[in-house]
């Protein structure tokens, strides 16, 4: 009997919403001191787009490397523009229902999403994430 195979694709982006706990204070508290309330607020909100973002870009590609390199490759390139279009959807909407400081909520999305997956590019190169079996 064969071990399940890992999602290391799902795994990869559990470690990389797994750093948020880190990265979204600093972005809260800088926000807070700078815009207010409203700020921090929409700060918050902009992490959560982008933790969700990951989760979900890890889902997509898990599942479509199950059914094979071909599905695979179009996971990467449809997922993308679905990602894309369902980010920027988010956005708008949360943009035009909640006010919102939209400064704040971009800058915070874009920075966010830069040093979530610069720290998880780094941790893979330098070797921290062991239990990857194709790292190894």
């Amino acid at each position: 009997m064969t071990a399940e195979p890992v999602a290391i694709e799902s795994h990869l982006a559990r470690h990389t919403v797994s750093r948020a706990v880190y990265v979204a204070p600093v972005l809260i508290a800088v926000f807070w001191l700078t815009r207010g309330f409203t700020g921090a607020w929409s700060a918050a909100i902009g992490v959560a787009v982008v933790v969700v973002n990951f989760l979900l870009a890890g889902a997509i590609f898990s599942i479509s490397a199950r059914l094979g390199l071909a599905a695979y490759h179009a996971g990467a390139l449809l997922g993308f523009f679905l990602r894309l279009g369902l980010l920027t959807l988010t956005m708008l909407v949360i943009a035009n229902l909640v006010p919102i400081d939209r400064l704040a909520f971009g800058i915070t999305a874009v920075a966010a999403y830069l040093v979530l997956i610069g720290a998880e590019a780094v941790a893979v190169v330098k070797g921290k994430e062991k239990e990857l079996e194709w790292s190894n």
